[in-house]
Parts: C-alpha cells; sequence; structure tokens
C-alpha cells in the first residue's frame, strides 16, 4: 500500500505512541493535519498561537513525563513557537516540534512564510533535522523521540517541506530501534568515581545535599528520599528540583539561591561538601561566584557531562542517570562509618529560628503570600501549580510545600511569562483526575490569554489564582531596590474586568478584594470542578519577595523582610562547627 509523506509521518506518531498534539494549521501543513483527520488515535489540540503550543506540550510533558508533540507551519508558524522551544531547552523538556517548511524547489529562495527553521532553532534545541526524502521521515521521528527523550532530555525539531509530504511510497515498517553512532549518553556512573564520593560524604562534617530539576525529570525521587534518610543530610532544593524530596520533611532546609530561605542559602555556604544532584549551578543558585561555597568540596553528579564543571568546578564529578548514581551511592555507603554532624544541625536549626519567610500582614490589603498558603490548604498540598515568571512564582515555589515531583510546573531557566496558562491546559491533559492551579499575575496572564478560549473547546478546567497588583512586580521591586524608586513601565494601566473577560470566554470569574473572602472563593472555585475558574485577587501592591540576595551578593549576603540592611554571617567560625 502506498502512502504519502504525511500519513507515513501520522503513523510514525502512533507507533511512538503519541496522545496528543498540540498545534495550528497552515499551507505547508495542511497534508498532515489531513492525515490527523482522517485517524483517531491522536487527539489534536487546536490553540489559538503557536507559542501556546509548545507551552501547553511542555505542561503535557512534565506532569505526564512523555514527551509533548508539537506540530506547526512555516514562517511565522515556527518563529512563534521559538519562545517555547527556548523554555524547553533551557529546562531539559522532551519535546519533539514539527514545522512545516516550504517545497523543497523553493528553499532559499525567500518563498512566501519561508524562514530556515533549522538555522533559527540551532541554539534552543537539542538537535534538528531537515528532511530531504520521504523515505527519510519514519527514520528521523524514531531519532527525534530518542534524542528528545534520552540523556538530558531536550526539544528536537523536525522541518519537513511539502513537496516532502505529498510524496508517495510503499509503506515500510517503523523502526523498533535506532543507533545513533555520535550520540551514546552515559547511563551508567563510573563505579571508582562512585567510591570516591561515599569516601568524601562519608567523612563530611557540614554537608548539604543541593537537588535540582534532574532528580525530578530523571524520574529520581525514589532514590534521592532513600538516600538522603540513610545520611540524615539536610537537604536544598533548586527552583526546577521542588517536589523531588518532600517539602514538609524535616531534612529538608527549603528552596536554594535569589529567593530561597535563610538556611538553605547559610548551609550552603557554610558547607564542607556539597552533593549536587541534577542540577546545573545556575546564576540564580550560586550568586556571586567569587563567594560561593567557600570551604567546600564538590561532588558533581549529572547525566549530561558538558554540564559538568561548567560554571562551578567538581572536585569528584559523575556522570550518570540520577537514579542510578543515588542507588549506588546508597549501597556504597551502607558500609561506611559517617561522621558526627549533630553540631551542624545545631547550626542549622539556629539559621531556622530566623523564620526568613515570615511576613506582616496588613489589615485592608491581601497579602500574596497569603494567597499562596490559602491555596495549599483548601488543595491540601495536592494540586499540580503551574505558574507564569515574577513575584507570583517565588511566592508559589515559597509557600506551597510540595512533597511530591511532577507537581511544580514552572519556567525556571528562561523565564518565560505566558507560559502559566497554556501548561496547566496541558497539565490537566496529562492528569485529567488532579486539580490544577495557574498561579499568575495581572502581567503574565495577558501574554496568553487567548488559550481560554482553547481551554473551553477542549474541556480543560483550571482554577487561575491572579495575584493582582497593578505591577509588574519583579520589576518593580528591582526598581525600588536598585533604581531609586524610579518606576519605569512597571505599572499596569488601563486593565481589563478579569471577571468579565473569563465570563466572555465561557468561564467563570471571581474577583477578591478583602482576605475573609479569600478562602471561600479558593473553595467555591475549586468545588466546580467541571469549569475553569478565574480568580482575580487584589493583592498588597507594596509587597516584595524576600529573602533576597542582591546582585554580586553571595549566599551569606541576604536582604529579609522588615530590615533595611544586608544580614551577613560572613563572620561564622564553621571551622568550629
Amino acid at each position: 500500500m502506498k502512502l504519502n509523506g504525511a500519513q507515513i509521518l501520522i503513523n510514525s506518531l502512533q507507533s511512538e505512541g503519541v496522545e496528543y498534539v498540540f498545534g495550528y494549521p497552515g499551507g505547508a501543513v495542511l497534508h498532515i493535519y489531513d492525515a490527523l483527520e482522517i485517524q483517531n488515535k491522536i487527539n489534536h489540540i487546536l490553540v489559538r498561537h503557536e507559542q501556546g503550543a509548545t507551552h501547553a506540550a511542555d505542561g503535557y510533558a512534565r506532569v505526564s513525563g512523555k514527551p509533548g508533540v508539537v506540530l506547526v507551519t512555516s514562517g511565522p508558524g515556527i518563529t512563534n513557537a521559538v519562545t517555547g522551544i527556548a523554555t524547553a531547552h533551557m529546562d531539559s523538556i522532551p519535546m519533539v516540534v514539527i514545522s512545516g517548511q516550504v517545497p523543497s524547489p523553493l528553499i532559499g529562495g525567500d518563498a512566501f512564510q519561508e524562514v530556515d527553521a533549522v538555522g533559527i532553532t540551532r541554539s534552543c534545541v537539542k538537535h534538528n533535522f531537515l528532511v530531504k526524502d520521504i523515505k527519510d521521515i519514519a527514520e528521523t521521528v524514531k531519532r527525534a523521540f530518542h534524542i528528545a527523550t534520552t540523556g538530558r532530555p531536550g526539544p528536537v525539531l523536525i522541518d519537513i517541506p511539502k513537496d516532502i509530504t505529498i510524496a508517495q511510497m510503499t509503506a515500510e515498517p517503523y523502526p523498533k530501534t535506532v543507533d545513533i553512532r555520535s550520540y551514546k549518553p552515559t547511563v551508567k556512573a563510573s563505579d571508582r568515581q562512585i567510591k570516591k564520593a561515599a569516601q568524601l560524604i562519608a567523612k563530611s562534617r557540614r554537608p548539604i545535599l543541593y537537588s535540582g530539576g534532574g532528580s525530578v525529570i530523571g524520574n529520581a525521587s525514589k532514590e534521592l528520599r532513600e538516600f538522603t534518610r540513610l545520611l540524615n543530610f539536610p537537604i536544598t532544593q533548586t527552583l526546577m528540583g521542588l517536589g523531588a524530596y518532600p517539602g514538609t520533611d524535616e531534612l529538608s532546609v527549603g528552596m536554594l539561591g535569589m529567593h530561597g530561605t535563610y538556611e538553605a542559602n547559610m548551609a550552603m555556604h557554610g558547607s564542607d561538601c556539597v552533593v549536587a544532584i541534577g542540577a546545573r549551578f545556575d546564576d540564580r543558585i550560586t550568586g556571586n561566584l567569587a563567594k560561593f561555597c567557600p570551604t567546600a568540596k564538590v561532588i558533581h553528579i549529572d547525566i549530561d557531562p558538558s554540564s559538568i564543571s561548567k560554571n562551578v568546578i567538581a572536585d569528584i564529578p559523575i556522570v550518570g542517570q540520577v537514579g542510578q548514581v543515588l542507588s549506588a551511592l546508597t549501597t556504597e555507603l551502607k558500609d561506611l562509618k559517617l561522621a558526627d554532624i549533630s553540631k551542624w544541625w545545631t547550626q542549622i536549626n539556629d539559621w531556622r529560628s530566623v523564620d526568613s519567610l515570615a511576613y506582616k500582614r496588613t489589615e485592608g490589603v491581601i497579602k500574596p503570600q497569603t494567597v499562596i498558603e490559602t491555596l495549599y490548604e483548601v488543595t491540601k498540598g495536592e494540586a499540580i501549580v503551574t505558574s507564569d515568571v515574577g513575584q507570583h512564582q517565588m511566592w508559589a515555589a515559597q509557600y506551597y510545600k510540595f512533597d511530591e515531583p511532577r507537581r511544580w510546573i514552572n519556567s525556571g531557566g528562561l523565564g518565560t511569562m505566558g507560559f502559566g496558562l497554556p501548561a496547566a491546559m496541558g497539565a490537566k491533559l496529562a492528569d485529567p483526575s488532579r486539580d490544577v492551579a495557574c498561579v499568575t499575575g495581572e502581567g503574565s496572564i495577558q501574554m496568553m490569554l487567548q488559550e481560554l478560549s482553547t481551554m473551553l473547546q477542549y474541556n480543560t478546567p483550571v482554577k487561575i489564582v491572579s495575584l493582582n497588583n497593578g505591577y509588574l512586580g519583579m520589576v518593580r521591586q528591582w526598581q525600588e531596590f536598585f533604581y531609586e524608586k524610579r518606576y519605569a513601565m512597571s505599572y499596569m494601566d488601563a486593565l481589563p474586568d478579569f471577571v468579565k473577560l473569563a465570563e466572555s470566554y465561557g468561564h467563570v470569574g471571581i474577583q477578591v478584594e478583602k482576605e475573609v473572602d479569600l478562602k471561600p472563593a479558593l473553595i467555591e472555585a475549586f468545588a466546580q470542578k467541571d469549569k475553569t475558574v478565574f480568580l482575580d485577587i487584589l493583592t498588597d501592591p507594596t509587597e516584595n519577595v524576600f529573602p533576597m540576595i542582591p546582585a554580586g551578593g553571595g549566599h551569606s549576603d541576604m536582604l529579609l523582610a522588615g530590615r533595611d540592611d544586608m544580614v551577613s554571617k560572613n563572620e561564622t567560625d564553621f571551622t568550629a562547627v
């Protein structure tokens, strides 16, 4: 039987077990859409903007653990998708993006809706392909899914000219395996490095476990918990790593970094042994590298060898799958005697007593921290929470205690406004049984607001918790601290009536102006299981995110709420601990 290229492509996606394709049609992909229409195994989600397609596929991937799939047309179709592709790339999210291209003979001739998709995306994908022959379609799809989901995951682009989707050939079986000579990710860590790391860990008197997003996307939560509890070590998690280890557990010292807890940052600064687990030492975590962990030896575990020693030199590098490495270390350490770290825990508990997440409630205004605490209470900590980027993102990370992985969905690396709403839609499709809350702000929500239409069409009821302070909050905070309160373009004027706007899209809108109405409104919203509810919550426009490490500061240099000066513990004599 002869099939055209578009049919071969769709059959290939079916063979990969694809459930959903998020996309938007156009001239270069019409044959692909026609092939989608005549089958019933893959569901297509028609978004209202290609960026929404990539964010929805991203949210689906983060919750399900399966690769998200995107289909867009040539020209503006692929350029609109680039922000979402880059978002997935920065956070190592598996995604396969299929873009249409102008017919092969027209490539390079500035044809209608032609862009160099391969060139444009080269810096923000794990790999990309331009299909030049119909015979290569199935093999290319197999390679794309293999590359996207193995090693350090990431987005892969397949660019297909229109004439390739029209051409026909006799159908062939879909490849069962793929062998890429130049791509062989290391899976099992070196036994020698495991033994060296175990010896250093056992001798450490001021250890800290530093777990990142790799523990989540590597499905290593179980191994991380066993490892941490065996050692009885303090553990801190990055913004991307929240939930891999329970945030409510006594060994957890909270989130690390620019807006991390006082105890997490101080423990990192004073440690003598940092065990980095699926983390990449990015600038929001390390602060000033010259001040970073001055007395610590570093063990760095990662599946991606290029991430190790990129920013911080590792004393003991370990390349391998996070779960496998942690299991091997756990086995090795069971036979070793650990150093006494009771004095270290005494010091950490002293830092905990500072209560760096404390905030002052003010009569007459709703504090954004209170909103997140109430959201946590109403959902019993069991919701999937997506967020956009800014102050609300940090408050969600600080005050919603994630005890399980794949419940906290946010754009950590690229920091993409507009991510939260379509990601929530993708998350709901991935796990329809679970409540999904999108924590956002009145600035971010307007960047992808049109996806409210998609959510109605495909029945993906989520709860939108918008912390409306009338400002681009994080921009305003920095302008207050570092630009002498010159609030250049950070005030959001001419805001819409979000309640009426939500209702016009067929959803429920609720505005909350008083704290006394906050909990009842959230309870009412989550009681409406089959409805998307937009909660427009008017919050204190002057509130700032604390703690905060200012630019140029190290972990021991923090601004805390209620203080005009920086809290610094550089003088602490850690050698006595």
